[in-house]
């Protein structure tokens, strides 16, 4: 493959990283705002009190997840090599992360039962009649995204372009004969040191 052939790829490759972990990081962070869980719970006098539980009241761990792949996909531009590899490595885990979180609210009835409890201002109420919505498959989703976000930098992230030596922290080429007295003999011969 040409050199000129390789750098299409690598941005291209670079973009489907960056709209993956855009995608992925949104589905996880909508969901974890919307209905995981709803029930009833069975209040005073015999009335039934309807709850529900979203996916932040359920696990947190989706959210943090998200968060850490998006921090991983700003920092790609600024590491090379096989620093790109940990951080792909990084987002892979992040995506698995975000997935077992999202099993974890969706099997999870004690954050549930914890909102009966609070709504009734019982501790001992539960929800009864559970059902579940789709949103914890869609922060599964999401996860799934983030994790083919890492797998994309892992494979691919040597490749990629990074940022300018602009942005690099400037550094003195040192050079033969360069200690201070050199400099200040060169100033005594009425010659620039710095050029």
């Amino acid at each position: 493959m040409s050199e000129t052939s390789a750098v299409p790829k690598s941005r291209r490759t670079l973009g489907t990283m960056l709209l993956l972990t855009a995608l992925g990081a949104g589905l996880v962070l909508t969901s974890m705002g919307r209905t995981w869980a709803e029930g009833v719970a069975p209040g005073m006098g015999g009335g039934r009190v309807a709850v529900s539980a979203t996916g932040s009241r359920l696990t947190a761990l989706p959210t943090g997840m998200a968060l850490v792949a998006m921090a991983a996909a700003v920092a790609v531009f600024a590491v090379r090599g096989r620093a790109r590899v940990l951080v792909g490595g990084l987002t892979v885990l992040a995506g698995a992360g975000a997935v077992v979180g999202a099993l974890v609210g969706w099997t999870d009835t004690a954050g549930l039962h914890a909102v009966a409890a609070g709504q009734l201002a019982l501790s001992s109420g539960r929800a009864e009649e559970i059902t579940r919505t789709a949103w914890p498959w869609v922060a599964l989703a999401g996860g799934l995204l983030l994790a083919a976000a890492g797998a994309l930098t892992v494979r691919f992230g040597a490749g990629w372009p990074a940022m300018g030596s602009r942005y690099e922290a400037p550094t003195r080429r040192a050079t033969p004969g360069s200690g201070p007295a050199d400099l200040w003999k060169a100033l005594d011969r009425g010659e620039d040191p710095t050029g």
